[in-house]
Order: C-alpha cells, then structure tokens, then sequence
C-alpha cells in the first residue's frame, strides 16, 4: 500500500539483470480491466481470487522479482506460498509516508475519497490486520528516506542467491 515495492522491484530487478513482474499489471491482463474496475464491477472477494491465480502462475518464471499488492500476503495461503518460492521482502514504511502517498489517489480502490484523517485511520487499522502476515517475511526493510542505498544493500545481499 504505497510503500514502494514496485519502485524498489523494478530496480532491484534491474539492478540484478532479472525480469520484474508487478502483480496488479498481471491481474490486469489476464481480466483486461484495471483493478479499480474489478473491485467496482465484481468485488474484493473476486480480485482476491484472480490475485491468487496470477500469483500462482508466477510458480513458472525463474529467478524473477514481483511485487505484489498490499493485500497480497494477507488471503489464502498466499504468504506462506510466497515463502516457499522465494525470498520474501517486507517494506516497512512508516504511516505518515503512506498517508503522504496516498492522499488524493483515486486509483487505489481501497482509499478513494478519504480526507487525511480517514486514510491515517485506515491506514494504521490496516496495518494491525497485515502486520502478522507481512511479519512471516524473510526480510524486513524500513524505508529513512535513502532509497538508493537500501537498493544497493538488497542488491548485494540479494545477488549471493542468483
């Protein structure tokens, strides 16, 4: 949720000469809606569903990086697979810089429309639900504002195991 794992993946990626996936592009494709549609037109439940699906067809790409949906480790059995398949990254962003990033964003479904103290509400009474299972990450980052070095210590951590 606005943390930067898709910045960070796409970088690391490059970084580390893989390909990067980004788990809501996949969903889009594969429904050819965007994910505001599929939350408006079928539901959460139903982007859950198709989230899994892309999710596990991802068990077919080789030494990749994929950043997931805020929600993704949370349904189904979906962290502990994560677990299983790969290294996992959790990207602890503190609440202020996701209400920052978040505020006016209308093409996040979950947050449309909220004022600044809705989103820091709904922001922090989402985290106490994700926490446990962004907790069962291999790793665990807490973004200070220094990008580009945390990218060169994944980087270099992450570069042993390819």
């Amino acid at each position: 949720m606005a943390s930067g794992k898709s910045w960070l993946g796409r970088n690391l990626a490059r970084e580390l000469g893989l390909d990067f996936y980004d788990l809501d592009a996949m969903v889009e494709e594969n429904s050819g809606k965007t994910i505001s549609a599929i939350f408006d037109e079928e539901g959460e439940e139903k982007f859950r569903e198709k989230e899994r699906e892309a999710l596990h067809s991802t068990a077919e790409l080789d030494n990749c990086v994929i950043a997931t949906g805020g929600g993704t480790p949370c349904f189904y059995d979906n962290m502990q697979w994560m677990n299983t398949q790969g290294i996992t990254l959790f990207i602890d962003a503190p609440v202020e810089l996701l209400v920052k990033r978040l505020l006016g964003n209308e093409k996040r479904p979950l947050v449309k429309g909220m004022d600044e103290q809705q989103l820091t509400r709904f922001i922090e009474e989402k985290l106490a639900e994700r926490l446990p299972f962004y907790n069962q990450s291999h790793l665990c980052l807490q973004p200070d504002g220094h990008s580009d070095r945390h990218l060169e210590v994944l980087v270099d951590y992450l570069g042993r195991f390819i």
